[in-house]
């Protein structure tokens, strides 16, 4: 019987071993962090290849002005630190990259597409830590009316009321907020490009921030003009010297046209019968004749 139970204990303990290590319940795990493990690879992978791209892409168009390594130069500020969402906000409105780093920034077709800017910010941003991210826009639940309270407050001295920008102090002026995605309106609140003040989250909430973007992006880039004509939106003292000189230009040359008309209707006419009585009956070119003598 020893002899029989040893051999059978042996057989017990390894159906034991493979239950416990090759059962569904012990596989389930390690397939699952195996592919896990893949995943991670070909996400880590694919960040990789992306952030390859945006250097490339850096290099080529923005170290020139910036530095190899995004540190700065004489002709443009240090990007470290600066965050993905400033990146994308100067490089997506076009006023990046610049062919003159001497002239301030304007608004230009973008050079690059949907995903190269992405690339470049993320490359950028991954140079040291800091800054904001790219922001992800909610406008649902967003009210446009106090979003113009908000804006009339903390944007309107410098972009104007209608949106339309304005010249500031030194050649600078604040562009006009046509044609601006939400995604470049919460960019330039919470990140400040170039003068602008950075707006927080304790001066603007993020609720706040919402009712903006969806006033700037609707009303502003749609009005409903209910006075007439809109006339560009450039502001009520341009549009009122518009209005003066085309109103009171056009009264003008209509009584000029009408003192003309009755000028011409005249014709010279004196009142009467439109000769003169003292020329005589056939008018100042006729020939006099003597009167005719009868002789008895």
């Amino acid at each position: 019987m020893r002899r029989a139970a040893a051999p059978f204990g042996v057989v017990l303990l390894a159906i034991a071993v493979a239950a416990v290590f090759f059962s569904p319940r012990a596989q389930g795990p390690a397939k699952a962090t195996l592919a896990s493990s893949v995943l991670t690879d070909a996400t880590t992978s694919n960040q990789g290849a992306a952030l390859a791209a945006g250097r490339t892409l850096f290099d080529n168009s923005c170290s020139s002005c910036h530095g190899t390594g995004a540190q700065g130069s004489s002709l443009a500020p240090n990007l470290r630190g600066v965050g993905a969402a400033t990146v994308d906000l100067w490089v997506s409105t076009g006023w990046m990259p610049l062919a003159n780093p001497t002239v301030q920034p304007q608004r230009k077709p973008v050079l690059f597409s949907r995903k190269q800017i992405t690339e470049i910010a993320d490359y950028v941003a991954s140079l040291a830590p800091g800054g904001l991210p790219i922001p992800t826009v909610n406008l649902k639940g967003a009210n446009s009316a106090e979003g113009f309270s908000v804006f009339a407050l903390n944007c309107a001295p410098c972009h104007t009321i209608t949106g339309a920008g304005d010249a500031l102090a030194d050649g600078i002026s604040a562009p006009p907020l046509h044609g601006v995605t939400p995604t470049m309106v919460a960019e330039a609140v919470r990140t400040g490009p170039a003068n602008m003040p950075r707006f927080s989250n304790f001066t603007i909430s993020k609720q706040q921030l919402a009712d903006v973007v969806d006033y700037v992006t609707t009303s502003i880039e749609h009005p409903d003009n209910p006075g007439g004509v809109g006339l560009g939106g450039v502001g009520p003292v341009a549009e009122g010297f518009v209005g003066l000189f085309l109103g009171v230009g056009m009264c003008v040359l209509l009584a000029l046209w009408i003192g003309d008309r009755n000028e011409r209707d005249d014709g010279g006419h004196d009142g009467h019968d439109g000769h003169d009585d003292s020329e005589g009956p056939e008018g100042p070119n006729s020939e006099k004749t003597e009167p005719e003598v009868v002789h008895a």
